[in-house]
Order: C-alpha cells, then structure tokens, then sequence
C-alpha cells in the first residue's frame, strides 16, 4: 500500500491539491504509525459509512464532535478502558510546588 503514496501519479495529485507531502524512515523519530492508527481510527467510525455530507462545514462539524468524544469521553485500551479524562483525573502524577 506504501507504494500508492511513493507513486508519481500521487505526488502530481499532492501538488495539483497543495498538499506537501512527507515520510519518514521506519523506527525513526519521524515514524508516522500513531498518527496513521489515528487516520484508520477517524476512517472507520466517521468516513467509512458517510459517502458525502451536503457541505463542508457539515463534515467539519462531524469530525470536530469525533474528536471531542474521542479525546474525552471515548474508552482507550491504553488506559484500561477508561475515558482520558477519568485516567487523568485518577492517575496523572501531580507536581508539588517548587520552593
């Protein structure tokens, strides 16, 4: 699948759209896994059954109350199936202050 994003055809279409186009080695600082697990995520539960929305803020209005639930209220297995803001609330360490 990687070679659809190296293609020419694909660069041409980038530029035609002013898209700049990036990539990073595997295992480097630039790796891009978490944000493609991100874009698959945002795929299957927002775009993958919507074939259009009647405008464009109809669809940015979509994404943006995806991403609330998603950075609020939605359970991550990373965090033992908790939403983020209950595993901050419970678990994230606290600073005392300095003196």
């Amino acid at each position: 699948m990687a070679g659809v994003y190296t293609s020419k055809a694909y660069a041409r279409l980038c530029a035609d759209l002013g898209v700049t186009q990036s990539m990073g080695s595997v295992g480097t600082s630039a790796d891009n896994a978490m944000a493609e697990a991100f874009n698959a995520t945002l795929k299957r539960e927002v775009l993958q059954d919507e074939r259009y929305w009647p405008d464009q803020l109809a669809c940015r209005r979509e994404v943006f109350g995806w991403l609330v639930r998603y950075n609020t209220r939605r359970r991550h297995s990373w965090c033992g199936y908790r939403t983020p803001i209950d595993y901050e609330t419970r678990y994230a360490a606290t600073l005392s202050i300095a003196a």
